[in-house]
């Protein structure tokens, strides 16, 4: 996996790096694992700011990974492919 380096544009940009995940994932992600992801942006049941600077960045959707496999046992684990996941680091 290749490391993204950037040029220092700025200074918090300065020194800063980030793992390239375009060698190892497929251009769309499986579509039977992705489910909608409803961003709340600081927002309570009615809609009223709760939580103060909230909201705004990248539209995301949720994957539905089994870490558990409680269900699978006895069946060996076959890694099918790598997928990028936006909600985990």
């Amino acid at each position: 996996m290749a490391i993204r380096k950037y040029k220092p544009t700025t200074p918090g940009r300065r020194g800063s790096s980030v793992a390239d995940f375009a060698e190892i994932t497929r251009t769309t992600p499986e579509k039977s694992l992705v489910r909608p992801l409803h961003s709340k942006g600081g927002r309570n049941a009615h809609g009223r700011i709760t939580a103060r600077h909230q909201g705004g960045g990248h539209k995301r959707a949720y994957r539905l990974i089994d870490f558990r496999r409680a269900d699978k046992d006895g069946v060996p684990a076959k890694v099918a492919h790598i997928e990028y996941d936006p909600n985990r680091t």
